[in-house]
């Protein structure tokens, strides 16, 4: 890969809105409001990164602290490009996120993910990589939708 990963900036928002649609991620729309105070507010603890190949960036990242704990992340969402999918960008976005929370002095990194059928390439990719599947809340999506949260200790 010849791509790197760094912070996101404003100029990158119209292309994340397109990795997020292309991705299926979260609807577009809500890229603006969920990114605020990530530009804003200087005591932010977000992380936005995002996979740039050839200047143009082909993923997106999100993560937070957990409240209320010590050195717990939760990465919120991580979406490639679908034509870029499959070329080892979204393993390279983990490693670099556990790499930058190791750094803060992180000690673990949990993922929410869905037992729906569409999430089932997603759960796949965090055993692959050698997160836990740690808990099933049932139907907490909506009814017969379970959240599966895997976790990593950095």
């Amino acid at each position: 890969m010849n791509g790197k990963i760094r912070a996101v900036i404003q100029a990158d928002i119209d292309k994340l809105k397109e990795v997020v649609n292309s991705s299926e991620l979260f609807p577009s729309e809500y890229l603006d409001e969920m990114i605020a105070d990530y530009f804003h507010n200087p005591g932010t603890e977000d992380i936005w990164f995002t996979y740039i190949d050839h200047q143009i960036p082909t993923a997106i990242g999100y993560c937070v602290p957990e409240k209320l704990t010590e050195g717990t992340y939760n990465l919120l969402a991580i979406g490639v490009l679908k034509e870029s999918q499959g070329k080892g960008i979204a393993g390279e976005m983990m490693k670099h996120i556990e790499q930058l929370l190791k750094e803060k002095g992180g000690r673990v990194l949990i993922v929410e993910t869905s037992s729906d059928n569409a999430q089932l390439a997603a759960r796949n990719f965090y055993k692959k990589i050698g997160y836990t599947q740690e808990a099933v809340i049932r139907d907490f999506w909506k009814e017969g939708e379970d959240k599966i949260v895997f976790w990593q200790k950095l």
